[in-house]
C-alpha cells in the first residue's frame, strides 16, 4: 500500500507540473486552437471597449475594433522549444538536488522542483541534458543555491538547441565566499564531466559557466565564460543562416517563427523605397528576413551580444543594407526619430518582451509623421502591451506630449507558438 501510495502521489505532481506549464496538453490540437482564439477575441473586445471609453469609434462589424483572423497552426506540436531553463531545488522525494520546473508557490510554501520528462513542449535533447546536469551536481560535494542567504552553489540550467543539431548549455553558479582556486575546479570539473564523463552523451557544441549573486544577471553584470565550444551556436531560417549567443533573445519556437516572419513581410506591404524600423529586434531575425524587399533596416536592441550577433548575422549573409543600434529603445528611438527627414515610407515592426514598449517609444512613433504603418507583435497582448495599444491609438493629448495623428487598428492575427499552453502571439496591425 505504501508503494501504491507513492506511486500516486508521484503521478499527481507530474500531472500538475503538465497542468501548471502546459495547460491544454490533454486537449486535441485544433481544440487547443479554437481556445486561443477565444481567447484573443476576448482580448479584442477588451481592447474595443477601451478605446470606446477614450472617445475612439473603434467598433466595426462583428463587435471588434478590427477583423480577427484564425489562429496560425503552429508547424511543429511536441517538442518544439528551442530554449528551456531549468531550476534546482528540493524535489517531492527530498532530493535537493533536483533538476526540473516548479510546482507550488513561495507564500504557501509548498514549492517543490518536478522533472520535466513528461512535459510535451520540451524535446528529447533537453531533458537529457537537465538529467545529466542533475547526475553532475548529486556527484559534487557542493550543495544547490535554493535561497542566497542559505549559501549553496549550484543553481538554473539553460538549454538552447537548433535545427542545425546544436546544443548549448548554461549553468549558473553561487560564487558565495569561494576564491578563484576553488571556482577553476569546479569549472574544470563540470567540463571533464560533459567532454569526458557521463555528459559527454549530451554532445554539447558549447558549455557556458556563469557566476552570479543575482536571481538574473545579464552577460554586462557577469560574463559569461566559455568551458567547452563553440562560442555560439547557429540556426537556419528562412534561408538565412543566424548566430545565437547565450542571452541573445530568438523566438522559441523556431518552424513556428518562420511562419510568423513570412507573414510580417507580407502585413508590412513593404516597396523596394520602404525603411523598416525593427524595434526590440533581438538578433536582427525579423529585419534581416525581410531586408531583400526594403531599402533599408534599422534595429534597436538593448542586449549588446544581440546587436554583435544581429550585426554578424547581416554580413555572414552578405546584408549590407541594415543598421542596428544598442541601447534600450526609450533611449535610442526618440533620439533617431526627432531628427528623421527621410523622405522614404517608413514602417515599423515592434517585437517587445511581455512588459511592453516603454512610454517615451510609443510617444517617438506616435509623434514620427513618417510611421504610417505599425505592426505590433505581442506575447501577452491581454498584459501591458494593452496600454500601448491604448496610447498608439488613442486622441491626440498635449498633457502626454502625444501629438502624432492616432493609429488605428486594422487586422489581428494570432500565431501559435507555443502548443498546448494558453499563450499566443499575436500581431496586431496598426495604420494611419
Amino acid at each position: 500500500r505504501n508503494e501504491d501510495s507513492s506511486s500516486s502521489g508521484h503521478c499527481l505532481v507530474l500531472s500538475r507540473l503538465a497542468n501548471a506549464v502546459t495547460p491544454l496538453w490533454r486537449l486535441p490540437y485544433q481544440e487547443q486552437l479554437q481556445v486561443k482564439y477565444e481567447s484573443q477575441r476576448k482580448t479584442l473586445q477588451t481592447l474595443t471597449s477601451r478605446l470606446e471609453e477614450l472617445g475612439v469609434d473603434a467598433q466595426k462589424p462583428g463587435g471588434l475594433c478590427c477583423p480577427l483572423q484564425p489562429v496560425v497552426p503552429s508547424p511543429i506540436i511536441n517538442g518544439y522549444r528551442n530554449k528551456s531553463t531549468f531550476s534546482v531545488n528540493r524535489g517531492p522525494d527530498g532530493n535537493p538536488k533536483t533538476v526540473g520546473l516548479y510546482v507550488g508557490t513561495g507564500r504557501e510554501r509548498n514549492i517543490v522542483c518536478v522533472k520535466a520528462n513528461h512535459l510535451e513542449n520540451i524535446p528529447s535533447k533537453h531533458k537529457q541534458v537537465a538529467q545529466c546536469y542533475e547526475e553532475f551536481i548529486c556527484q559534487s560535494p557542493l550543495d544547490s543555491c535554493i535561497l542566497f542567504h542559505e549559501g549553496g552553489h549550484w543553481r538554473e540550467l539553460v538549454v538552447r538547441t537548433t535545427r542545425c543539431g546544436h546544443t548549448m548549455a548554461v549553468i549558473t553558479f553561487h560564487p558565495q565566499q569561494l576564491g578563484q582556486e576553488a571556482l577553476a575546479t569546479q569549472k574544470a570539473l563540470l567540463k571533464e564531466f560533459f567532454t569526458c564523463g557521463p555528459g559527454a552523451v549530451c554532445a554539447l557544441s558549447s558549455l557556458y559557466f556563469q557566476e552570479s549573486t543575482m536571481t538574473r544577471c545579464s552577460h554586462e553584470q557577469s560574463p559569461y565564460q566559455l568551458l567547452h565550444g563553440a562560442p555560439h551556436i547557429f540556426e537556419e531560417l528562412l534561408g538565412l543562416r543566424f548566430r545565437i549567443s547565450p542571452d541573445a533573445f530568438f523566438q522559441v519556437n523556431t518552424a513556428g517563427a518562420q511562419v510568423l516572419y513570412q507573414a510580417v513581410g507580407e502585413l508590412c506591404q513593404a516597396a523596394g523605397d520602404t525603411v523598416l524600423l525593427d524595434i526590440c529586434c533581438g538578433t536582427g531575425t525579423i529585419g534581416l528576413s525581410l531586408a531583400h524587399q526594403v531599402s533599408k533596416v534599422i534595429g534597436v536592441e538593448v542586449v549588446e551580444k544581440a546587436i554583435e550577433d544581429a550585426e554578424w548575422n547581416a554580413a555572414f549573409n552578405g546584408i549590407s543594407n541594415c543598421e542596428f543600434h544598442s541601447g534600450k529603445a526609450e533611449a535610442v528611438l526618440p533620439q533617431l526619430l526627432a531628427s528623421w527627414e527621410d523622405a522614404r515610407p517608413l514602417v515599423a515592426v515592434v517585437n517587445p518582451s511581455r512588459a511592453g514598449l516603454h512610454y517615451r517609444v510609443v510617444r517617438a512613433i506616435r509623434n514620427c509623421r513618417a510611421i504610417r504603418r505599425l505592426l505590433y507583435i505581442s506575447c501577452k497582448p491581454e498584459g501591458e502591451a494593452m496600454r500601448n495599444f491604448l496610447e498608439l491609438c488613442c486622441p491626440p493629448d498635449p498633457r502626454k506630449k502625444l501629438a502624432g495623428e492616432p493609429f488605428a487598428p486594422m487586422m489581428a492575427i494570432p500565431f501559435d507558438m507555443f502548443p498546448h499552453t494558453v499563450h499566443c502571439e499575436l500581431v496586431l496591425l496598426f495604420t494611419r
